[in-house]
């Protein structure tokens, strides 16, 4: 097996990976760093956790041209606190190296402070699409059409949050023989025709980790039998003794309702939402860096990529409506040599989506909560042959396909596949809803932003 003082790095990457005490590459980083050196396209398709941002960063670092005054890699995240994290990755490499520029680019922080900075160009651009394009196209402040290096970390979240066109914008601008990496949890189809469009034959990298992840962590069903979850929560805190907790909702609003509650309760927590002004994120990402809270209520958005050391309890008030979440929620805690716990809140209308992680190779203990304690379910078994009730959607579109007045062989099986052809365009509605929304409150931010600009 080789290890990272075989690789032929140039000398501040040495100390530097020496400092952050690698010694032997994760499996994506032995398949992806040769590739970056051989200028090819790559789509590297792998969970949290795996170690791909050095996979990229380290083999960049290592290749930027410090003489040169210009552009030559731009990385881009969904997220300020992604960018923010893979930038703090990159300032480690620019202690050992005092003439290397990295520059973060993100919403929320001055932009005129930012422009004035662009008087000299920077090597490595880290940001998010939105700020990058900003920047590059409308202030032609920064110069990336120089960039041999394009990356986009978490594409399917880029997808998820509306950003694909601020990066379809910046992406035809670039040279023609720029080198592309793409990396993801999933590649929904919606991505595919991007892809398409802007990578040249590229190999695809597929590191199926997140089940040995998940192989040190315990995953426990709590039964609320329909009492209110904040109480089931409150009794799965009086048991549990976390190092740091992590309790993850569904929604942003719930996020907050939660965090007010608890808040009321006298407990400190912290929170983890898209609600917050940039300054209430970056302050509320310090103090959880400093150790401060015990418990801290997230949506998804902590869930992807966004370390937070120490994790080992997951509590999900309500299972995450794309399964793959699940992996990453519970892939927060017990990483490495650690062990975690992780509990998510279960009713009946919850079974298919646990069969299916089931499937997957995740096993699931229930327990149940009695005397400050909890007590093992013995009749498990009986869950799994209660018959799936259908959600809220599904019951609204049988109501409207209703069962023809002739019945031909084979009609059962041609309703439920023409059920779920609608269920399916529903919530690509809803989705593509929702990313309108995101675009009107980021440009009601910019407006905002503008006034303030102005006022000053």
């Amino acid at each position: 097996m080789k290890l990272f003082e075989q690789y032929q790095f140039q000398t501040f990457v040495k100390e530097t990976i020496k400092e952050m005490n690698f010694q032997t590459p994760t499996k994506i980083q032995k398949e992806v760093m040769p590739l970056v050196y051989k200028n090819r396209d790559i789509i590297g398709i792998s969970q949290t956790g795996t170690g791909k941002t050095h996979a990229f960063l380290i083999p960049i670092m290592d290749m930027v041209d410090e003489n040169l005054d210009c552009v030559q890699a731009v990385i881009t995240a969904p997220t300020r606190e992604l960018a923010m994290q893979i930038y703090e990755h990159a300032k480690v490499f620019m202690r050992h190296n005092k003439e290397l520029r990295v520059s973060l680019m993100i919403g929320g922080s001055d932009k005129q402070k930012a422009i004035q900075k662009l008087s000299t160009q920077p090597h490595i651009v880290i940001g998010t699409p939105g700020r990058i394009k900003d920047l590059s196209l409308d202030e032609q402040a920064l110069k990336i059409t120089t960039a041999n290096i394009f990356v986009v970390d978490e594409a399917d979240m880029t997808l998820e949050f509306g950003y694909l066109e601020d990066l379809d914008a910046v992406l035809g601008k670039m040279k023609e023989n720029l080198q592309m990496m793409v990396f993801s949890a999933t590649i929904p189809q919606m991505l595919r025709p991007f892809l398409q469009k802007y990578m040249s034959s590229p190999k695809i990298i597929e590191i199926d980790e997140h089940l040995t992840t998940s192989r040190n962590v315990k995953h426990y069903l709590i039964p609320t039998k329909h009492r209110n979850r904040y109480e089931v929560l409150q009794d799965i805190m009086n048991i549990i003794d976390p190092y740091i907790c992590i309790i993850f909702c569904n929604k942003r609003t719930e996020t907050a309702n939660l965090t007010r509650y608890l808040r009321e309760q006298g407990m400190k927590v912290g929170e983890i939402h898209g609600d917050l002004e940039p300054r209430e994120r970056r302050q509320m990402m310090r103090r959880i860096k400093n150790m401060e809270y015990q418990y801290i209520v997230a949506t998804d958005i902590a869930a992807r990529g966004i370390d937070i050391d120490g994790v080992s309890h997951i509590i999900n008030m309500d299972f995450p409506k794309e399964l793959d979440f699940y992996i990453h929620r519970s892939g927060r805690c017990g990483r490495g040599k650690y062990t975690g716990e992780c509990y998510s809140m279960y009713d009946t209308t919850n079974q298919g989506i646990v069969q299916t992680l089931e499937k997957k190779g995740i096993t699931f203990e229930m327990k149940e909560l009695g005397n400050h304690q909890f007590k093992d379910v013995k009749d498990r078994e009986k869950r799994k042959s209660r018959v799936k009730h259908q959600t809220e959607l599904e019951k609204q579109i049988s109501s409207i396909v209703r069962k023809p007045k002739k019945v031909k062989p084979g009609y059962k099986k041609k309703r439920q596949r023409e059920i779920e052809k609608l269920v399916r365009k529903e919530k690509r509605s809803m989705i593509q809803q929702d990313i309108k929304r995101q675009k009107k409150e980021r440009a009601k931010q910019a407006q905002r932003e503008k006034r303030e600009r102005e006022e000053q």
